[in-house]
């Protein structure tokens, strides 16, 4: 526990730590591409993008820049030693095959039973944008959630059942967010830690039953 919520930067940080050693990740378009910035050599992780290259590197700086190399959300990168390049096609292929070992996502809602709603709020004039979340979704082995637990309104996004349109069913494994990380388990959902919170007080906000 801390006791200050975290920011992005350091929940990027602590994702990072806890992926598995030499898992096949993939890294959602918006705030989980900080997490490629606090990634080691000797963690092994090696990072796929949708629009076709395995072994990405952190944000590229300065020189390093190279407009024809960007991650899915067209932010440059660096490569690492080994990186390959192939055809969309093949890459949402590899997705959709269950290659990938980790997806990190954001998201507008998480339910307890670990669906996802991460591509439209439903309103008319919001502009939907599923990308290749929904191939994900279905095909990493485990689905990690970065997010604020609260949106801007005070709402909880951890919610009993999501009231935004689905990105998939039952797939979400872990959320990670300023406030707490929970784990999502078919005996329900756990709070693995807590930043600027007492779990007393997160039971007060959210109407999800916590372990």
């Amino acid at each position: 526990m801390t006791d200050t919520p975290l920011t992005m930067d350091e929940l990027a940080k602590m994702i990072a730590r806890d992926i598995p050693a030499g898992s096949f990740v993939n890294l959602g378009i918006g705030q989980p591409t900080k997490i490629a910035d606090h990634l080691t050599p000797d963690q092994g992780v090696i990072l796929h993008t949708e629009n076709g290259m395995l072994g990405m590197g952190r944000k590229a700086e300065g020189e390093e820049v190279d407009a024809d190399l960007t991650n899915a959300g067209k932010v440059p990168v660096v490569e690492t030693p080994g990186c390959s390049y192939f055809h969309h096609a093949d890459s949402f292929a590899m997705m959709r095959g269950g290659h990938l070992d980790v997806c990190v996502l954001g998201a507008f809602q998480v339910a307890a039973n670990g669906d996802l709603a991460n591509w439209h709020t439903g309103k008319p004039d919001d502009i939907p944008a599923v990308g290749g979340a929904m191939d994900l979704a279905i095909g990493a082995k485990d689905v990690y959630v970065m997010m604020t637990l609260f949106a801007k309104d005070g709402t909880p996004k951890l919610v009993p059942a999501c009231t935004y349109p689905l990105t998939g069913v039952g797939c979400v494994s872990r959320v990670y967010t300023d406030r707490a990380v929970f784990d999502i388990t078919p005996d329900g959902v756990h709070v693995l830690e807590t930043h600027g919170v007492t779990l007393d007080e997160l039971r007060g906000r959210l109407d999800v039953p916590l372990v």
